[in-house]
């Protein structure tokens, strides 16, 4: 509270002093200004890498029989459940042929049935020797016959209820439905180009990202494990950054890595998986994919206490006799609000923490000293 108040008060006299419209303070005047101290801290940077998502299965819905589309059951958008009808093909000439298939079976039953009752007849004759062998073997072919005549229309029967059966086109498992570019009264088959529709099940969301080749070099030195696969396990689990800049609510994993490097893009494709239980997420957004790295130790500083110039970040490093000097700095990673910095400021060294618009190389402040550690109480890393 006490941190709190007195920058509030630093602001309020920043701008009385700029009431005026000038941008600098009167000549001769001395600003009090806040002072941070640096010190070696530890923190947590991210890698970011652009993200496109997909569903864990994104399944062409294809019809298997030729026909017309007599209905559409669901919508474009419509979450629907495995087994749920999706559309109908008229299925007149398929019930047809499933009734004249029924019937082919039935006459060679029929006909099996015959020769059944001629091999029984005979067989006690040709015993009494009645009638020649001849004509008992010739029954029993017969016989044969038709009892594969009965299995060739069981078969038929079999093909003409599957072929009933794709009529009613079903959804092979939970999720959305995609564009369907179709209409009631479209004719369609196993040969249409375009697909009835997308089935996304996004019960699980894949976010699929690259590693350049230097930074792939760089994730195979830092983790341990004698293969790709050790090393994934080695990664911690990964945040997802959606296009509005909120961060997912649920912790993904990366699962896998491309078995090889893109030569026109010179990366290398992962895979991170995410839990997406409330349906949030779905197959085309995009999103940014985060990669902690735990640093024990490194000089963090708000990122409000730095300026741009040129493509270049800066400091003003408070110097002797209170005067400040505008100091590049290399960062090297972010971690909330904060840089994390490489190379230009040392510990034990003193940066002014806010008005850093009114100040020029050479200018004597008067430091009203701060810490990070008591930054941090207010704006964690």
């Amino acid at each position: 509270m006490v941190l709190a108040a007195g920058l509030l008060a630093s602001v309020i006299f920043y701008a009385c002093n700029t009431s005026a419209g000038s941008a600098y303070p009167a000549q001769g005047a001395i600003q009090a200004l806040p002072v941070i101290t640096l010190s070696h801290l530890p923190a947590t940077t991210y890698q970011e890498f652009s993200a496109s998502l997909e569903g864990s299965k994104d399944i062409e819905i294809r019809p298997q029989v030729d026909g017309y589309i007599e209905k559409i059951f669901v919508d474009e958008g419509a979450q629907v459940k495995k087994g749920q009808a999706l559309f109908m093909v008229n299925d007149r000439p398929y019930r047809e042929q499933l009734n004249n298939a029924s019937a082919n079976l039935a006459a060679a039953k029929a006909n099996l049935s015959n020769a059944e009752i001629n091999v029984s007849k005979l067989t006690p004759l040709v015993q009494a020797n009645v009638v020649s062998e001849v004509q008992l073997k010739t029954a029993k072919a017969s016989y044969d016959a038709a009892a594969a005549s009965v299995e060739q229309a069981k078969a038929t029967v079999s093909n003409a209820q599957i072929n009933l059966g794709y009529t009613l086109i079903k959804a092979p498992a939970d999720g959305y439905i995609g564009r369907i570019p179709f209409k009631t009264g479209s004719l369609v088959g196993p040969s249409t180009a375009t697909a009835l529709t997308v089935l996304s099940a996004v019960k699980e969301i894949y976010a699929y990202f690259a590693f350049s080749e230097k930074d792939f070099l760089q994730f195979t030195s830092s983790f341990s494990g004698k293969t790709i696969e050790e090393k994934l396990k080695q990664l911690p689990p990964v945040e997802l950054v959606l296009a509005d800049n909120t961060i997912y609510p649920q912790k993904g994993k990366v699962e896998t890595v491309s078995g090889q490097f893109n030569n026109h893009i010179g990366a290398i494709s992962f895979r991170a998986a995410f839990a997406n239980t409330g349906g949030l997420l779905r197959s085309g957004n995009t999103g940014r994919i985060r990669i902690p790295h735990a640093v024990d130790s490194a000089i963090v500083i708000p990122q409000e206490a730095t300026f741009d110039l040129q493509d270049k970040v800066f400091v003003f490093v408070v110097a002797d006799s209170n005067k400040v000097v505008s100091t590049p700095i290399k960062v090297s990673g972010k971690s909330g609000n904060y840089y994390i910095v490489e190379k230009g400021i040392k510990p034990g060294e003193k940066i002014v923490y806010s008005g850093l618009n009114r100040l020029r190389d050479g200018v004597v402040i008067k430091p009203e000293l701060l810490s990070v550690d008591s930054l941090l109480k207010i704006n964690p890393l």
